[in-house]
């Protein structure tokens, strides 16, 4: 029920909708019918949510009836259990002979599977309620994709960050028929995608290859690949056998394969969601190079990002800013009445006297200097200068409605650079509203510069490498 009131609720019409059910009748005003035999024409998805026992006889059913182009397996216990794989193997065995036959039968998700949204197709077969998990537009146009074996996985990613807001969300479970390699080769050749986000436990037979050759046509149409790999220490393992009936492998030679391909590999959770995050919101964005430039007011922030340049395999450097950017910056300060406090140099402590004003033209300064390819910026949200408060008491309108607040000041100079900038919102849920603001505008927002940095230092190596995959097969 839960998972036909997602469907309704994302805006799929009742009329496109049928529940099978002996008796007919209808439920939330969708028609039932008895059984697959009385489906009329074909249906484009079957979505399969009954026991685990049930499921044998029902895909020979759906095989033979030939009436049903794909299928969502929605139900656990099908090879994630000693008892359940040799059956599981064997359903699976089934469907793949089927593939060979005719017009190749049709495909299955799952099992085991959370189920698919398609906001382009207006459908949502998630059986988590739409009130626990809202799925708002947060991007003017959606052009990132999460796959993952766990739902979970993405329901937690998605609960912590809406921006993420993934165009299609596909859980693939058990990989019972449909793989990893099948679904990355599909959104590798769409025009419509920009990023790739995946969880994966393990592979099926020959499938890491097809998914490592999928990363690289991918990388090669200009998209990024970010991975997050999970079953790298024994009891890991034993756990993604349980959950998803799957082998883990080798991890460091699947990180080693897989960012040959030009995929972006992380054993982190967080690190996972930073980067597939930045990878949405940076992706128009150009990489000229590997020069950064920092300016907060708080002096802790300008340091902790030139801390936070040196990676594990690539480092940034911090920018030499020229003759005119010292100029201009050393304007802004005179005018703010800073000058006598602050020595302009790279990292820049602006002083906790400046203001929105100050934070945005310092900003563009730095982004506007040739010598400059990026650029982190701690906003400073409890210092008194800056609108930051969704109300203020004590300056009533000195807040974020107010339309000098940085909220509404940096999003027009994000959009007409095209060099990146990450902001930072470092404080607590009083400030919530400033970065849900800036990051409903188009703005990289992070809440700790440190982890700010990092994720960048690790972008701007993924996009050089995939430059360098795209320049040595001519595709630059």
């Amino acid at each position: 029920r839960i998972i036909l009131r997602n469907l309704l609720g994302s805006g799929c019409a009742p009329e496109r909708l049928c529940v099978i059910r002996p008796g007919g009748g209808e439920i939330d005003g969708v028609a039932c019918i008895e059984n697959l035999a009385a489906i009329e024409g074909k249906l484009d998805l079957l979505i399969v949510a009954v026991a685990a026992d049930a499921v044998y006889p029902l895909v020979d059913e759906i095989i033979a009836a030939g009436t049903v182009e794909a299928v969502m397996l929605i139900p656990g216990g099908l090879g994630e259990t000693a008892k359940s794989r040799a059956p599981a193997a064997d359903l699976a065995a089934r469907i793949n002979a089927a593939h060979a036959c005719g017009d190749g039968g049709p495909i299955f998700l799952g099992a085991n599977c959370l189920g698919v949204v398609s906001h382009p197709g207006r459908y949502d077969s998630w059986f988590i309620p739409l009130e626990r998990l809202p799925k708002p537009q947060k991007a003017p146009e959606r052009r990132a994709v999460m796959l993952s074996q766990s739902g979970a996985f993405m329901i937690t990613r998605l609960s912590h960050n809406p921006w993420l807001d993934p165009r299609y969300m596909i859980a693939m479970g058990n990989q019972t028929d449909l793989t990893h390699g099948d679904l990355l080769s599909w959104f590798a050749a769409r025009e419509d995608v920009d990023s790739i986000g995946i969880y994966v436990e393990g592979f099926r037979d020959l499938d890491g290859l097809a998914f490592a050759r999928a990363v690289r046509r991918a990388v090669l149409a200009g998209k990024q690949v970010v991975v997050y790999k999970s079953g790298r220490s024994e009891a890991g393992q034993a756990g993604v056998m349980g959950h998803t009936a799957s082998i883990a492998g080798d991890p460091v030679l699947f990180a080693s394969v897989l960012a040959q391909a030009g995929a972006t590999v992380t054993d982190d959770v967080e690190v996972f969601d930073d980067l597939f995050y930045m990878a949405g919101t940076l992706h128009a964005k150009r990489i000229g190079g590997d020069r950064l430039a920092a300016a907060s007011g708080a002096g802790f922030e300008a340091v902790s990002a030139a801390d936070a340049i040196v990676g594990e395999t690539f480092s940034m450097r911090m920018a030499t800013l020229s003759a005119d950017t010292v100029g201009r910056i050393e304007a802004v300060l005179a005018e703010k009445k800073l000058a006598a406090l602050v020595e302009v140099r790279n990292p820049l402590d602006m002083n906790p006297g400046a203001d929105d004003d100050a934070h945005v033209r310092i900003t563009a300064a730095m982004i506007e200097d040739p010598e400059v390819d990026a650029v982190v910026v701690g906003l400073d949200p409890t210092a008194p200068m800056v609108r930051a408060l969704e109300q203020s008491r004590l300056r009533p309108g000195y807040d974020l409605s107010d339309p000098e607040s940085t909220v509404h000041t940096l999003p027009p100079l994000v959009a007409r650079t095209d060099k990146p900038i990450v902001a930072v919102v470092d404080a607590g849920r009083l400030y919530d509203a400033m970065a849900a603001g800036l990051m409903d505008r188009g703005v990289c927002v992070f809440r700790n510069v440190a982890r700010g940095t990092r994720a960048l230092v690790r972008h701007v190596e993924a996009r050089l490498d995939a430059e360098r995959i795209r320049r040595h097969f001519g595709q630059s």
